[in-house]
């Protein structure tokens, strides 16, 4: 049997090229990965055969409890994609390429039960003694896990015989391997060694449970966390935080080969369409892409949410994996759409232009940013730089999981003050803003700011020996409305330039827009989903370029209101 001839391999080939539109962009992008090994196409990983046969033996001899026909028959053909990636997917050492497993996707799409037979496989195959938690806001949720291993078990007379099942865990006779559902609001998470954990229903939960786990897990060689849920209306949650750490991944912006990730929530431009169109439903629940029954009840649920206003959220976050309570709330920029924008750096390049500069001088233990825009045969050119403590360099690349001392080698970055320093030395950024004339033979004409946070480094500026003309701009989205448009437009129409900037691509993947009474645009910091002072930095230039460049063709002096 050839990998090709899989239910997993062809269900991962009709995600990533079968053209339909019934498969989130986001599950597509973690297909065409998956494929890229299975193809032999990574150096470093592969898809092993023969473990995906010991897999395959395994789920026929265990019987679908509901159906009564084998696993291997039973399965949901997104789970069978799922298993094959989380057990047979190998480095080149022999152990498992995923470490965390994130599942986003509807109620009633079988994902608890499907965690089961993961828990299952592994509890058959891994080293002797190995031990099992579920984690979950209470006992009973943490339970469901806990009942649907049981059912398999007991409807399966090849395993019945193999197990032991008491009230506080199950036991695997043939490796003592163990089982032991937690809940949140009883136990604590610390002091646990967890070959495999899963959170389930991550949506309520903060982030101690699933870092607890995590934590358990650091000397072993093979490990794996598996992170389920809905959505849910708060997002201040850890599955807000570890669905968007894998979204980053899946755009290109952060590296991390051990995150596999099924994402099954509707493209953006969809979610506006959420009353009429069908693909909401498709690309939420995969289960509805084959399933009649399931379409059918889905869409009754639908017409009630749309009459009843009382039955929107639940519809919306339970059934369609859309945040209701964040409706108002959209990406900036699509990432893949601004990646295309990229350009060589050419430090040449600059010598002779007028140049906008925008600085995002944000508290003194935080990122600040310094942008600086021309415009140039009819486009706008960017080169952004980032500034952060050196002595918090370490906690926020864990923090933020993003790889700061990369990004301070790429020179996109710098780290500012001593190895203890813990805030920004605005002196630092005060020296590389006067220094840009001579570094990059540029004019600067104006200075746009935030007043925050900013105005000591403002006055040194002025009255610097080549002082830099500094334009106060009120960050507000009657003010700002018109650069984050022109910005957006710029991109769109691929007629925006920056230096290849990882860390500006993070942040553009970051930042989140909300509408006033108005209608104006504007990119919310509050609700973004990590760092966005570098695009912010852009906009405070994109402000005065606009301005002097675009609007009134060489400017003078203005009034805000």
């Amino acid at each position: 049997m050839r990998i090709e001839d899989t239910k997993a391999y062809k269900y991962a080939y009709w995600c990533a090229y079968g053209g339909s539109s019934k498969v989130p962009k986001y599950v597509r992008k973690q297909a065409v990965q998956w494929l890229g090994i299975a193809d032999g196409k990574a150096a470093d990983c592969y898809v092993s055969m023969r473990k995906f046969k010991q897999i395959r033996r395994l789920l026929k001899a265990m019987v679908h409890p509901d159906l009564r026909v084998p696993l291997y028959n039973g399965l949901e053909p997104y789970a069978h994609f799922l298993v094959t990636a989380a057990f047979c997917t190998l480095k080149t050492d022999g152990t498992r390429l995923y470490e965390t497993i994130i599942l986003e996707i509807c109620r009633k799409n079988f994902k608890t039960f499907n965690s089961a037979v993961i828990f299952l496989i592994g509890m058959l195959t891994e080293p002797d003694f190995s031990r099992f938690f579920s984690v979950a806001p209470d006992y009973k949720l943490s339970s469901e896990l806990r009942l649907a291993v049981r059912k398999i078990i007991k409807s399966s007379p090849a395993l019945v015989k193999h197990f032991k099942i008491t009230r506080e865990m199950i036991r695997c006779k043939l490796n003592e391997s163990e089982y032991t559902p937690l809940a949140y609001s009883n136990d604590k998470m610390d002091g646990k060694l967890a070959n495999i954990f899963l959170a389930d229903e991550a949506g309520a939960l903060d982030t101690y449970p699933v870092e607890a786990m995590r934590s358990s897990q650091i000397t072993l060689r093979n490990k794996l966390g598996i992170i389920i849920s809905t959505q849910y209306p708060n997002e201040n949650n850890v599955f807000s935080d570890e669905t968007d750490f894998a979204k980053k991944i899946l755009d290109g912006v952060i590296s991390d080969p051990t995150v596999f990730a099924l994402l099954y929530e509707p493209d953006e431009e969809l979610i506006p369409k959420w009353q009429t169109e069908n693909d909401v439903i498709f690309q939420s629940n995969p289960v509805a892409c084959h399933d009649q029954r399931v379409f059918d009840a889905i869409v009754k649920m639908r017409a009630k949410a749309i009459l009843y206003p009382n039955k929107r959220e639940n519809f919306l976050c339970k059934h369609c994996n859309i945040q209701y309570q964040s409706m108002g709330t959209e990406g900036y920029i699509e990432i893949d759409k601004f990646k295309r924008c990229a350009v060589p750096e050419n430090d040449e390049f600059w010598r002779g232009k007028r140049v906008y500069l925008g600085v995002d001088l944000a508290q003194s233990e935080d990122n600040t940013a310094v942008a600086m825009l021309t415009l140039w045969e009819d486009r706008i050119y960017a080169k952004v730089w980032g500034f952060i403590p050196r002595g918090r360099m370490e906690i926020k690349s864990t923090k933020e999981h993003v790889d700061y001392e990369k990004l301070v080698r790429d020179g996109v970055c710098f780290a500012t003050g001593d190895e203890f320093s813990e805030i920004v030395d605005y002196g630092e950024i005060e020296e590389f803003i006067l220094s840009l004339r001579e570094r990059y033979g540029v004019e600067i004409v104006q200075l746009g700011y935030d007043r925050r946070d900013a105005l000591s480094t403002i006055q040194r500026l002025e009255s610097a020996d080549e002082p830099v003309e500094c334009v106060d701009i009120t960050q507000h989205s009657s003010v700002l409305h018109l650069p984050i448009k022109l910005i957006y437009e710029y991109v769109y129409n691929q007629m925006f330039c920056y230096e290849q900037n990882q860390m500006l691509e993070i942040n553009i993947r970051n930042a989140r827009c909300t509408y006033d009474t108005n209608m104006h645009r504007y990119v919310n910091k509050k609700r973004s989903a990590g760092k966005i002072d570098m695009v912010f930095a852009i906009i405070d230039a994109a402000f005065l370029l606009n301005y002097n460049e675009l609007l009134y063709d060489g400017g003078g002096f203005f009034i805000q209101y």
